[in-house]
């Protein structure tokens, strides 16, 4: 089979071209940074996913390589690529387009209305507030020496968070603008579940749990180092359920790819939701081979929840 992946050049990019190689498929790759990779068929450069020939230049490819599956990794093109009129442009040229609804995508895409969404649905997540032009808000569930962590409302993985405290924020010793999102620090374990729901079905066919060992920034930041978990790891276990619960409020389908935390008192909340793929899934085939079955690919790997 022949597959478009967006962002190949990225770390989730990369990883699924990995996998797909391995597993005996073409993988046609595109990204705005040319990429040179033995293992792909061909690469594409193309523009910005925010430029109005982005959607057209994909179509191209499609049509040039016949490719049967488009999946984007790539955190600024999901809003772009899930309007109805993008899909169908693409599966005009004979791709499925792996990604969610667009107002699934949009919500997702913004952390706080993440949060707000699923507070609503009594998933657990960490007291948040956006900032406002007082901080007002945002510093009035925290104490002054409590941490805290401010990160872009939009951004891709770890960029632009910072850990402080509510007094360095109140102080103006921490930079933030209306843009940022206030979130309590949960000082436990952090965790990277990844679940795949078919979106014919809505059922959930993979989830996988992994813990992230090490951080960039020491607390903060994105994964040097995962390990995943077991099925009959309580805690792990625990992580998964409220994983699903997240993405069934949500209402996203295909893959999947979030943070979750323990919180104070051990119990998990959920940072943030990406949906897409993500740099962790070659320690989950699971969600892969979930992906492929929708075009009739037998899987490789027995698809569960661990």
């Amino acid at each position: 089979m022949k597959i478009l992946v967006t962002g190949v050049g990225g770390p989730a990019g990369s990883s699924l071209a990995r996998q797909l190689h391995a597993r005996g498929h073409s993988v046609i790759g595109a990204d705005m940074v040319p990429t040179t990779d033995p293992l792909l068929e061909a690469f594409h450069q193309v523009p910005a996913a925010s430029h109005q020939q982005y959607p057209t230049r994909l179509q191209e490819i499609v049509l040039q390589h016949s490719a049967e599956l488009v999946i984007p990794t790539v955190s600024e093109e999901l809003p772009v690529l899930s309007a109805g009129s993008i899909r169908e442009l693409l599966e005009s040229a004979g791709a499925r387009l792996l990604i969610s609804s667009k107002e699934s995508v949009l919500i997702s895409d913004d952390k706080y209305y993440t949060m707000l969404t699923l507070r609503g649905d009594n998933v657990p997540v960490p007291d948040f507030a956006r900032i406002n032009a007082g901080n007002g808000e945002a510093l009035a569930q925290f104490s002054p020496e409590e941490q805290i962590i401010i990160k872009p409302r939009v951004s891709r993985g770890g960029r632009g968070v910072r850990l402080a405290t509510a007094g360095d924020l109140g102080a103006g010793r921490v930079p933030a603008g209306t843009r940022d999102l206030v979130q309590r620090f949960a000082p436990g374990r952090e965790f990277a579940p990844m679940i795949f729901r078919n979106p014919d079905s809505g059922e959930i066919e993979a989830c996988v749990v992994v813990e992230k060992t090490e951080l960039r920034e020491g607390l903060v930041g994105n994964a040097v180092s995962v390990r995943r978990c077991e099925s009959n790891d309580p805690i792990a276990a625990h992580v998964a359920w409220v994983a699903k619960n997240a993405v069934q409020s949500l209402e996203l389908v295909g893959p999947v790819d979030m943070d979750v935390r323990l919180g104070g008192d051990g119990q998990p909340v959920v940072l943030e939701v990406n949906a897409r793929f993500g740099a962790n899934s070659q320690s989950a085939p699971e969600l892969l081979d979930a992906a492929l079955r929708l075009l009739g690919v037998a899987s490789t790997a027995q698809v569960g929840c661990a």
